[in-house]
């Protein structure tokens, strides 16, 4: 067997210096003829209408209800009242020449109780949704799951009962069979990662719960569940096309020592190739597994098989990278991690574009997916609309860019990248930190719900006309 030291150095790609293009500055960079260009939502960070037309409780209808749980106090009831505006935001996504919508499905709206009957209402909002896109040219991709389980669901353990794998894939056949005559594009899980240990195991996303290993279960249940839902949403409709989206962090070790770079490695196999593997490769991390021990998920027979499906194509949610080094950061995986020396976003996460290019690089040639689309990538800064109705965001107008460049780089070098979705079309409920984080192309006044363009729209809109930097 290698040592960790060898084993990092093929992944993280040490010597990337010497693959990398130096990009002059008034360069322009081409996509290839009919790639897709975007912007993405979830349910419930602009819906509302969280009482509406037969709607369930959700677990963040339940969550924001806690005290201390987010940060302004705030909820998604009204959030940006999608539910009631979505045609004049369809109309702001075609005045900008986007050609596809990424956007989730609310569980709790289509069977509110998470099993059962079917709340029809829900099902004609969603239908009323894809029309309009269509209509407009607008290619939707949905995602089954974007957190938003239904409260009655959590009840019953919600994500760390086995049994939830298949309301979800019940759940999955009915969508799919009313949208799927004009829904080709499908994600089932959004990030399943932030699912299981920020809401089961560090407690800051719903439910809230606070267990590794019960963590570590209900991650093995999302991956099931991503291949009972593919399996669901093919039954339902013979030509779709099913993948799922992934937030995965580009690691480098803090310095060269051997702990530093196991550390990098493990925090690889936590974050990244934990889902990776089991979708691709039909197992876990070999090195994850005796690392966790006893904590290692229960595993039935036949579960990898399952897990396992053929993927039409990978989404990836991109943002930042992590520097990893050996600490108590994280005790459970002995980490510590490290403060980027670049410019950070109001999130506090590192302006890394380099490290979508290495990703996209790493995916394409270790797991050979066969498509990819950039499902999110976006920034929050803090944007302020001035007098003249305006809102001047280049900070956000140089992430972008410098993202698009390292996505055209690695289209060149042979990753299969077919579209990107810039999270977010606009400002929305941002989960912990309620509304006091802004990631939109899209500026909203929340207590009066106007849109405004901010100047990274008109920069997409460049873009997307021109399929160019």
């Amino acid at each position: 067997m290698q040592s960790v030291s060898a084993l990092f150095q093929i992944y993280t790609f040490a010597e990337m210096s010497a693959l990398s293009l130096e990009l002059q500055p008034n360069m322009t960079r081409t996509f290839p003829d009919q790639f897709l260009w975007g912007s993405a939502t979830a349910a419930y960070q602009v819906e509302g209408a969280v009482n509406t037309d037969g709607r369930g409780l959700s677990i963040w209808d339940q969550f924001c209800r806690t005290p201390g749980k987010i940060e302004d106090g705030s909820s998604g009831d009204l959030a940006c009242d999608h539910y009631h505006r979505y045609r004049d935001d369809i109309s702001l996504m075609a005045g900008l020449g986007m050609r596809a919508y990424r956007f989730s499905v609310c569980w709790a709206r289509i069977l509110p109780n998470g099993v059962g009957k079917v709340n029809g209402a829900g099902l004609d909002f969603y239908d009323r949704l894809v029309d309009t896109l269509l209509q407009h040219r607008i290619q939707p991709f949905v995602t089954l799951y974007h957190w938003d389980m239904p409260q009655a669901l959590q009840d019953k353990g919600g994500w760390a009962n086995r049994d939830l794998v298949s309301a979800y894939a019940d759940y999955a056949a009915v969508v799919a069979a009313r949208l799927g005559d004009r829904v080709k594009n499908w994600i089932t899980l959004n990030e399943p990662w932030v699912s299981a240990f920020m809401g089961y195991f560090m407690g800051v996303h719903a439910p809230g719960l606070t267990d590794w290993r019960t963590g570590l279960q209900v991650s093995h249940h999302l991956n099931l569940a991503h291949g009972r839902g593919s399996q669901a949403i093919r039954a339902a409709s013979a030509d779709a096309k099913v993948g799922i989206a992934l937030n995965l962090s580009w690691t480098d070790p803090a310095s060269d020592s051997e702990a530093d770079r196991a550390a990098a490695w493990r925090h690889d196999g936590y974050v990244n190739r934990w889902f990776l593997d089991p979708l691709f490769k039909g197992s876990y991390p070999v090195d994850m597994i005796e690392w966790l021990g006893p904590d290692a998920p229960t595993i039935a027979p036949g579960d990898l098989s399952i897990i396992q499906q053929p993927n039409d194509f990978l989404g990836i949610n991109y943002y930042t990278r992590s520097i990893i080094g050996e600490g108590d950061d994280f005790p459970q995986m002995k980490l510590r991690w490290v403060y980027g020396p670049n410019d950070h976003t109001d999130m506090g996460w590192e302006v890394y574009p380099d490290g979508l290019y290495h990703t996209l690089m790493r995916v394409t040639q270790d797991y050979q997916p066969a498509a990819i689309y950039i499902t999110e990538n976006g920034a929050a800064f803090p944007d302020k609309l001035n007098g003249t109705e305006e809102v001047h965001d280049e900070k956000r107008v140089n992430y972008l860019r410098a993202h698009f460049e390292s996505a055209q780089r690695a289209i060149e070098d042979g990753a299969p990248l077919k579209g990107y979705f810039v999270w977010s079309l606009m400002d929305n409920f941002e989960w912990s930190y309620g509304y006091t984080k802004r990631f939109g192309l899209v500026y909203v006044d929340y207590p009066t719900q106007k849109r405004v363009l901010k100047t990274s729209a008109r920069f997409y809109q460049n873009v997307i006309r021109h399929n160019a930097v």
